[in-house]
């Protein structure tokens, strides 16, 4: 399975391998951010039972994460491991 999808998409390959522009990590670095701040002002509402605690804590991790992720994201793409 893994080897016919490698094959099938050798073809788009060659269009795939340059590096993805800083603009695309920042629209993924927010839009993954989002699902992950609604998680966490979940996750701790049930915790604390506090919905202003739960946002609290939403808020800080949502520009912490979304940073961290960024360099992570871009730090991945100039890794040559699993490219060809």
């Amino acid at each position: 399975m893994i080897v016919e999808q490698i094959i099938e998409n050798k073809a788009n390959f060659n269009a795939d391998k340059r590096s993805e522009k800083p603009i695309r990590s920042i629209v993924k670095s927010i839009s993954w951010r989002v699902v992950g701040t609604i998680d966490t002002i979940l996750i701790s509402w049930v915790i604390t039972g506090e919905v202003k605690t739960a946002f609290s804590i939403g808020a800080i991790e949502l520009g912490t994460k979304m940073i961290l992720y960024f360099f992570h994201e871009r730090a991945w793409n100039n890794i040559k491991w699993g490219k060809k």
